[in-house]
């Protein structure tokens, strides 16, 4: 009886071609949660709770594998992004809803990411009306006029970044026990601050953008089903890259701010109050990995409002497509930069509050996708073989509801 024996260095190597080759979509989706958006809310957690409130960043990130995964298996296997898949499901009306929440919470995070490349070179004393218009300009031509495989390099080489917050979490010498107990053991106090904290970072770490995306993404990359194996550790990797990265922000946060009881109001807060508590080599990582995460959110931000406004109105929207072919899809990216840009050079606006609320209303909006998500998850018509299983349907179920519980205790506690 013949014997399987362990693959041969030709076949591991193909394996890790072809997983190289997938790679993209879930990396790109999970670490650009880790915007500005995104770091001022893990700063201002841990800044405020310590390490308390680490087990709601644990259990966002979950939820952003099941979902993101959910994102990239639907686009595999319908070859549509999540608006066409909302219109052919739901109907015109349904997807236009949908449209708008996209567009509507995108807007709101992409005035986020510019606020916080204003913040992050403010940091390096270079003004918004410099780093702001210059940064929109470069970011728009570097996606636009670039091939798809050239930008995707481009975009995943700017995301090593990222690595400058793990560094700055380490040199904050956290408390490693309180932090695991934090991770691991639900608390919190019932107060409208906590709730609100709470509601932004679930709704900056499961953001509507990065479902859109995701999905777009795997279709503009012409991922079969034969590379859903592959996706999912691109998902996977992705999305664990994002909580660890959210979760040593906290740390470094809870490790001088909190202990201090240093109150902040944004990433930038953090960055400079963390200099003279963990050295200025922390704070100096911090801001670059601020830089570095604006820079990368401000051109995946509108990148997956184009996309979503092409697959409603079923204009072409693809980056290897030029100006003529993908009218729509350049001047919705373009539209949507500038707005971003143009609102936070906006004289007089609280952009730190525009920025952690436009995360709070991104869970919100998070609803009525994620309820769409799960009806075209369980449908046969679409998804076939790989329609949803009950035990998976239960999960998408058990996430919606505390999603749910979130917005139901920040709305009964009053609005921020």
């Amino acid at each position: 009886m013949a014997t399987t024996g362990p693959p041969t260095v030709a076949a591991r190597r193909t394996r890790v071609a072809m997983l190289v080759a997938v790679l993209g979509p879930g990396l790109l989706a999970g670490l650009s949660d880790d915007d500005p958006a995104g770091i001022t809310t893990y700063s201002v957690l841990g800044a405020s709770y310590g390490y308390q409130l680490l087990w709601v960043l644990l259990l966002s990130t979950v939820a952003l594998v099941v979902f993101h995964s959910l994102g990239a298996r639907m686009g595999v296997v319908t070859g549509q992004g999540l608006i066409g898949l909302i219109r052919q499901r739901y109907g015109v009306r349904a997807s236009a809803l949908a449209l708008v929440v996209l567009v509507l919470a995108n807007v709101g995070t992409t005035c986020a990411e510019f606020a916080g490349i204003a913040a992050g070179f403010g940091l390096f004393h270079v003004p918004p009306a410099v780093s702001v218009p210059i940064s929109a300009v470069v970011v728009s031509a570097l996606v636009l006029r670039g091939r798809f495989h050239r930008v995707e390099h481009l975009l995943m080489g700017l995301a090593t970044v990222f690595v400058a917050y793990v560094a700055a979490g380490f040199l904050a010498h956290p408390d490693w026990g309180k932090a695991a107990t934090g991770l691991v053991l639900p608390t919190m106090p019932l107060s409208h601050g906590a709730v609100l904290i709470v509601t932004a970072t679930v709704g900056t770490t499961l953001a509507p953008w990065g479902l859109s995306f995701i999905q777009s993404y795997a279709v503009d990359k012409k991922l079969t089903t034969d590379d859903l194996g592959y996706e999912r550790v691109d998902v996977i990797t992705g999305a664990v890259l994002t909580g660890v990265i959210g979760f040593f922000v906290v740390v470094a946060s809870a490790a001088t701010l909190h202990a201090r009881g240093v109150t902040i109001e944004s990433a930038s807060d953090a960055a400079g109050a963390l200099e003279p508590l963990a050295g200025p080599l922390a704070s100096t990582l911090f801001a670059l990995g601020l830089v570095g995460a604006a820079l990368l959110a401000a051109a995946i931000l509108p990148l997956s409002t184009a996309y979503s406004i092409c697959e409603f109105a079923g204009a072409e929207a693809a980056l290897d497509d030029d100006f003529e072919h993908a009218s729509l899809f350049y001047v919705s990216y373009l539209a949507t930069a500038a707005v971003g840009a143009g609102v936070v050079l906006a004289p007089g606006l609280p952009l730190i509050r525009i920025l952690v609320l436009s995360q709070v209303l991104n869970a919100v909006l998070l609803l009525p996708l994620l309820g769409f998500m799960f009806g075209i998850a369980r449908d046969r018509d679409l998804m076939g073989q790989y329609a949803a299983t009950r035990s998976m349907s239960a999960v998408y179920a058990v996430t919606l509801g505390l999603v749910a519980l979130c917005i139901g205790a920040l709305l009964a506690l009053g609005l921020p």
